[in-house]
């Protein structure tokens, strides 16, 4: 499969020129053979809100207005494609990553690690299981932004079968590591292609730094953004390699295997409950 990322410039509270310039990227990397398109986080309205109620002005449900106006664009095209909004549920809104393509909508995910930056000083963590999804014989897993710094995110993503993580995501500055070398070492330690896909421009004082990029299975970079430009990135990812997790480099003597190695009985430490506090939040 061709996938895609549109490294693109949002403007805060313009959620209908966000959307049509979405579906006008849409179009251009279906003319390029993208089968799956990915957009940053946040992507319909913007991210630097400075409260709960401006947010929730610009949050809708997930079978909303842009649900069915992205459906219909990839009815069009023949893709697919994942991006970010805030979404309306009763009086809490959730950071949310949606995929979907000509049949609807295909899955949706609420970012469950939250920063205390912009929109998610406001929003609720996420409150569903970690989920994959399958499009075009390609098994995909979704995570937000921050959650990339939490490397069980993607194993759980991984332990459910992910043969691709993506990652809409608004990187500021000092993020600059994250994307230097985190997404490169959550593809590695799970041996499947990651996509992150970050916006830039500014929005609200802060600047964001571009650097989207795709990773392969060995955590190689196969496209990468070095601009604060709007750009597209493309490649071409295979399953059946992000599903062999028996990596023999030498037989019988170099083997290894990150999924079946682990010692599960060993991290308990990991799911116990903390009482470590939350700046802003308790």
């Amino acid at each position: 499969m061709k996938i895609a990322g549109v490294q693109l410039d949002i403007a805060i509270g313009q959620p209908r020129r966000n959307v049509d310039r979405m579906i006008e990227k849409l179009r251009e990397t279906a003319i390029a053979g993208a089968k799956l398109t990915v957009f940053p986080e946040c992507a319909v309205p913007g991210y630097c809100f400075g409260s709960l109620e401006e947010a929730r002005d610009y949050a809708e449900p997930i079978l909303g207005d842009t649900t069915e106006r992205m459906v219909q664009a990839c009815k069009e095209t023949g893709g697919y494609c994942v991006y970010g909004m805030l979404e309306a549920d009763g009086p809490r809104v959730f950071n949310a990553a949606v995929l979907v393509g000509p049949q609807g909508m295909i899955g949706a995910y609420r970012k469950v690690h939250l920063p205390y930056l912009g929109v998610d000083m406001y929003t609720t963590p996420g409150d569903r299981p970690f989920a994959v999804h399958e499009v075009g014989g390609v098994r995909i897993g979704m995570n937000i932004c921050y959650d990339a710094a939490f490397p069980e995110a993607a194993r759980t993503l991984a332990i459910l079968g992910a043969d691709l993580i993506v990652l809409p995501t608004n990187w500021p500055p000092g993020a600059e590591c994250t994307a230097c070398s985190v997404i490169s070492a959550r593809a590695l330690e799970n041996a499947v292609y990651y996509i992150a896909v970050n916006r830039v421009g500014e929005e609200r004082g802060f600047r964001f730094i571009g650097r989207s990029s795709i990773c392969d299975t060995n955590g190689e970079t196969l496209a990468v953004s070095t601009t604060t430009d709007e750009e597209i990135l493309y490649a071409e990812i295979d399953p059946a390699r992000s599903r062999r997790k028996h990596i023999i480099r030498v037989p019988g003597k170099h083997e290894i295997d990150r999924l079946a190695d682990r010692r599960p009985e060993m991290y308990g430490e990991l799911v116990k409950p903390h009482n470590l506090k939350r700046p802003g939040r308790d």
